[in-house]
């Protein structure tokens, strides 16, 4: 079976190259060197096709250049705007991530909303001109138009569902929009939720089980998308025969059935496009795609987020932080569950001014770089490795980056700014199958059974629990197995345990709410989901804010960005998304006629 290569048609086609380049602005009609005419033929529309897959990872686009705003993995809308990490390096770099740490970035003149904006923009057009120039072709047969139709209107509900939980009034753009007098002309005061059900439900309904190529998505993976897109809007009632259908008869692109596997081959190139892997952005290195500044088909989107300095992972640049705030939401109670309520009170994790020696539940150590903890094959993770620890505390990011003895094979060799640290093969998973058993428990506790809603749950504990899965000491690290081989001496007092039969029901609803919520943050920490689980779950309640608000007035106490900047507060009512671009409000709204407003809250 083989791999779709998602990022890199660029290497090899320069033709597709020049007719799908990126838009800069919402506002600029597609420059090419040729009309989409001239690709009007199965082969062409395909290599359209493909060019809407390359910019899922955000980065690198052309015109865009190293856009660190618009990052597929949304570490920085995601993570730093949330409680999981700090955004890393020092203060003064990158000072628009530093804004969106402290919920202060207006809409006036950041490039990382415009970035942003412009990379969701770019793979809307992308798969739009896939629809348009399809019509032209002559020799696609029907089955095969309706599947490519199914892919491009997948990818176009991808990026709206993106731009809709980062800007919420986020236009819809379908391939009937044409420009006139250069702008799009699109109001944003429309509720697009039903358009990207629409694009979704068109994929469910048209995808094959499966794919020639492992990248691309298929029936199972567009079912997700729309499920999680009903969880986004609280109808649990739609979302759960989705979730339900997909547990037990889902499969992967290759056709492996959806199962949970070893928690750190979620994060390993070569054990990627796994039976866990839902959908995944495709990354490839050494394969001719990277020049000397450039990283080709590698994950540039999460390439500053390594540990800092001389013989450290990667080298630079001392991004995106773990917070102390995420290290102790690991502790677990004697019964090995964790400290629902209590879990941020008391001694610290890894604070060795404070220190915290209770149990821990093992995803910690796959999850963040602690001091005196094995980092894969690097040897013992250090707190040096922190660049600024006057506002980033101790730990490390850790599920983006390779093992010491992947380097040169699964990190490129190819460029040259970058060099062979930070630019990898390891794919990037918009939707694991752990994630789809967390929505239905939710679902469960919404409108269905506690009971199973905890049975959810517990699967994925069960398999933190599994001892074959964790960190330890004194042992070699196995790079193309993702485990350590000597499993005689865990890192530190892990104890994770399943809920007690019954545990969910016995305590309520709200308990079972709790217990969901907290198990995704475990789960899925570091991921990019945080910001928006927060975002869904308030609704309108004020949730979001109470939970940034406490977690802000705890960090001021430790060494942690908000020590630094103390002045920090998420507004009810504006912070829950991000001020619309100033770029692209003056240029729609450049003809007199308002077609684009701001954002509640910002000026």
């Amino acid at each position: 079976m083989k791999r779709l290569p998602i990022k890199w048609i660029f290497a090899g086609s320069g033709l597709i190259l020049l007719i799908i380049a990126c838009n800069k602005k919402l506002d600029k009609e597609p420059q090419g060197a040729l009309s989409l005419s001239n690709v009007a033929t199965k082969a062409g529309v395909n290599a359209l096709l493909i060019g809407a897959y390359a910019i899922l990872d955000g980065e690198n686009v052309p015109a865009a250049g190293f856009a660190y705003g618009s990052a597929g993995s949304n570490w920085v809308y995601g993570s730093i705007a949330a409680d999981d990490s700090y955004k890393g390096s020092t203060p003064t770099d990158q000072p628009d991530a530093t804004q969106v740490e402290s919920w202060s970035l207006s809409q006036a003149t950041t490039d990382y909303l415009n970035e942003k904006w412009t990379l969701l923009y770019g793979g809307i057009q992308r798969a739009n001109d896939v629809l348009r120039v399809m019509r032209q072709a002559t020799d696609i047969d029907p089955a095969d138009t309706a599947a490519i139709t199914g892919e491009a209107r997948f990818l176009r509900g991808f990026y709206h569902f993106d731009g809709k939980k980062v800007f919420n009034n986020f236009p819809y753009v379908d391939e009937s929009i044409s420009f006139e007098n250069g702008n799009l002309l699109v109001p944003n005061d429309v509720d697009i939720w039903p358009d990207i059900e629409a694009d979704f439900q068109y994929a469910v309904d048209n995808l094959p089980e499966t794919q020639p190529n492992i990248g691309r998505i298929n029936k199972w993976g567009a079912m997700a998308f729309l499920a999680k897109v009903f969880m986004f809007e609280h109808k649990y009632d739609q979302a759960k025969p989705l979730l339900d259908n997909i547990i037990a008869h889902g499969v992967t692109s290759g056709g492996e059935k959806y199962a949970l596997v070893n928690f750190e081959s979620n994060f390993n190139a070569p054990q990627k496009n796994g039976p866990e892997s839902v959908f995944a952005c495709q990354m490839s290195v050494n394969d001719g795609s990277a020049t000397a500044n450039d990283g080709g088909n590698g994950n540039m989107g999460d390439v500053l987020n390594y540990p800092n300095g001389t013989g450290a992972p990667g080298g630079c640049c001392g991004f995106n932080n773990p917070s102390w705030n995420l290290a102790n939401a690991y502790k677990t109670d004697a019964n090995g569950l964790p400290l629902l309520d209590t879990w941020n009170n008391g001694a610290v994790v890894s604070d060795s001014s404070n220190l915290y020696t209770g149990n821990l539940d093992p995803r910690i150590d796959w999850t963040m770089g602690r001091p005196g903890i094995p980092y894969l094959d690097w040897g013992l993770d250090n707190a040096a490795w922190v660049r600024d620890p006057a506002s980033n505390g101790v730990f490390n990011p850790k599920k983006n980056v390779y093992a010491l003895s992947q380097a040169g094979t699964y990190s490129s060799t190819e460029t040259v700014f970058w060099g062979a640290t930070q630019i990898t093969a390891n794919n990037y998973n918009f939707i694991r199958f752990s994630d789809v058993l967390l929505w239905a428990a939710e679902c469960e506790a919404e409108v269905g059974s506690l009971d199973k809603a905890e049975d959810y749950v517990n699967q994925v504990r069960n398999r933190a629990a599994d001892p074959t899965g964790w960190v330890y000491k004194n042992s070699a690290y196995s790079a193309a197995q993702g485990i350590y081989t000597n499993q005689t001496t865990p890192a530190d007092k892990y104890l994770v345990k399943p809920y007690p039969a019954g545990a969910f029901t016995a305590n309520g609803q709200d308990y079972a709410r709790k217990a969901i919520r907290f198990e995704r943050r475990l789960e899925l920490a570091m991921e990019g989901h945080r910001f928006f689980d927060l975002q869904r779950w308030d609704n309108g309640s004020g949730y979001m804010a109470d939970v940034l608000n406490t977690y802000v007035g705890v960090e001021k106490t430790r060494h942690s960005f908000y020590y630094i900047v103390n002045t920090a507060i998420f507004t009810k009512g504006t912070n829950e998304y991000f001020a619309i671009p100033q770029k692209q409000i003056d240029a729609e709204n450049s003809t007199g006629v308002v077609y684009l407003k701001q954002n509640n809250g910002y000026n």
